[in-house]
């Protein structure tokens, strides 16, 4: 009998070291994320509507600077446009919303799914009614 019950303590003890684990590293995955996003402004390079009309030339002269307590400053020409920003690293998302923002801002306003990344870029889609928007952004 005491041997059963060391031995559903060490299953225990091992289960729990390897969810905090699982925790830890997923943590981590979201701290290098974030610090990656924040570090540097970004540009749209590229903005497709329902992956048809181009609409890249809308954001020409907008910088993205991404702080890490959620808020996303768009500027152009000085003007700044708050709005913010969250991520969910197990669904690589990143979603973006800008209160009554400027066209083309508002374009902006969507949970984006992760589809390519690198340290300077990243190419993303959203769902739009039957369709869907591609969205690329590079650092500057």
């Amino acid at each position: 009998m005491k041997k059963t019950n060391l031995l559903n303590f060490i299953i225990c003890i091992l289960i729990i070291n390897i969810l905090s684990c699982k925790k830890y590293i997923q943590k981590q995955e979201e701290n290098a994320l974030v610090d990656m996003v924040t570090n540097g402004t970004w540009r749209v390079t590229g903005y497709y509507d329902h992956q048809v009309n181009n609409l890249t030339d809308s954001f020409a002269g907008y910088s993205f600077q991404f702080q890490k307590n959620g808020v996303v400053y768009g500027v152009k020409y000085g003007q700044q446009t708050n709005g913010t920003w969250t991520t969910d690293i197990n669904a690589l998302t990143i979603t973006s919303n800008f209160t009554s923002p400027p066209y083309p801002l508002n374009l902006l306003n969507h949970v984006w799914k992760v589809t390519d990344s690198y340290v300077d870029s990243v190419a993303a889609r959203t769902d739009v009614d039957s369709s869907y928007n591609i969205l690329n952004l590079h650092k500057n």
